[in-house]
């Protein structure tokens, strides 16, 4: 299969080209710094970027990817559901 982009770096801004679920955690980061979140089912996300804040979005609709590099995704706040890490 020919990938027009294999050879250009993906940059912050750029597609995702791995992802993995996420299962909200209040003691475990994720295995790897997320550039986006896909939120699967409706509600309400906290999470820690980076940078080390720590924050909630609420009443976030289902099929929306959040693009936030985060470290963690917190169970206690969270209750949307089917989240997805995208790198």
């Amino acid at each position: 299969m020919t990938d027009r982009f294999k050879y250009r770096a993906s940059g912050s801004t750029g597609s995702a080209s791995n992802g993995f679920p996420i299962v909200p955690n209040d003691a475990t980061e994720l295995a790897e710094t997320v550039r986006a979140i896909y939120i699967g089912g409706t509600g309400t996300i906290t999470l820690v970027l980076s940078g080390g804040a720590e924050l909630t979005f609420t009443n976030v609709p289902a099929g929306i990817i959040l693009p936030v590099r985060a470290i963690s995704v917190k169970s206690t706040g969270t209750d949307a559901t089917n989240l997805v890490g995208l790198v």
